[in-house]
């Protein structure tokens, strides 16, 4: 089996009690058979206290406390399971958090998602093109999984090629997977988002300032504030393109893959235009937590992630 991960990945480390948006709150958190039994096996109070908060229908999970937190996380934001016996107690879904695995024949390949702040920036302050790291045997690959990523790398190399702009790089990525977005303004996009399912008041009051005020928008105005940290708009488009194009192995829609990818780059850049055209400044933090909100409103949404697939299918192109 091949391993592949970005060269960046090895880097990443959890915040713990110092992240502002902790992801021990806010999510349903189920639990593993496996790991149910161990926490059935924990003696001692802390083992009493650890299954009153455990739910065991419809499926194992964790009853969630006041403010949607997870009953084991301390006012420091600490988890009390890994104070008391290590990380090796965490169940499978609290283990892999945030990564982020896509599965084809022969290999695995993985990376860390954006909705995690530490994460977020860990890939946005990456000013070298990504490589693609690869531990483990090769074992034989079906032809068509070869020629997805033989287009994967192709696209790759678009969206990192520092000789074009970004801009022309999206396009080259668009036209080498016979994609085309469809001929929505950038306004009719707003609300095309905000009619998806939606958890953050904060990321409804985003789009709607941009559906409001989208006359503010000044690309060329925040490509400029931002020269020399271009590398970070292409960071996004990479990791986009990383973390969904492989998925086309399952439904063969390569182009819907390539077409969001590029569509969710150019709205976090017109957010960013906004934010600029309103204070003066967008910094790195700023653009970070702009991913982190999409992220976790959109990619953690396999309802919102068709919606957006179905929209972007080159058959209803205009």
């Amino acid at each position: 089996m091949r391993n592949v991960y970005p060269d960046y990945y090895p880097r990443f480390h959890c915040l713990a009690g110092r992240c502002r948006h902790t992801c021990c709150a806010g999510w349903e958190i189920d639990i593993d058979g496996d790991t149910l039994a161990v926490y059935d096996a924990i003696p001692g109070g802390m083992g009493a206290r650890l299954r009153a908060v455990i739910a065991r229908e419809p499926a194992p999970h964790f009853v969630l406390a006041e403010g949607e937190r997870c009953p084991l996380l301390n006012e420091e934001n600490l988890c009390e399971l890994i104070l008391y016996g290590g990380e090796e107690l965490l169940c499978q879904i609290c283990r892999d958090h945030p990564r982020w695995r896509s599965f084809l024949p022969g290999r695995t390949e993985t990376g860390v998602g954006l909705c995690c702040e530490a994460a977020a920036k860990l890939i946005l302050t990456q000013t070298e093109p990504v490589r693609l790291c690869a531990e483990g045997d090769t074992e034989e690959e079906p032809e068509e999984v070869w020629a997805l990523l033989r287009l994967r790398e192709a696209v790759l190399s678009a969206a990192q090629d520092r000789s074009l702009p970004l801009e022309a790089r999206m396009e080259n990525v668009l036209a080498l997977c016979g994609a085309a977005l469809p001929h929505a303004a950038l306004r009719r996009w707003a609300e095309f988002y905000l009619a998806l399912e939606r958890l953050d008041e904060r990321w409804t009051g985003i789009l709607t300032d941009l559906r409001e005020n989208v006359e503010l928008v000044d690309i060329t105005e925040l490509q400029n504030y931002m020269t020399g940290r271009e590398h970070e708009v292409e960071q996004l488009l990479v990791y986009f393109l990383h973390r969904h194009f492989l998925t086309a192995y399952d439904d063969g829609d390569a182009a819907g893959k390539a077409a969001f990818a590029v569509l969710s780059t150019r709205l976090l850049t017109a957010l960013g235009a906004l934010f600029y055209a309103r204070h003066g400044h967008f910094t790195t933090d700023e653009l970070a937590e702009y991913a982190r909100l999409y992220s976790a409103e959109v990619e953690y949404s396999q309802e919102n992630l068709d919606a957006l697939f179905d929209a972007l299918c080159p058959r209803e192109t205009v």
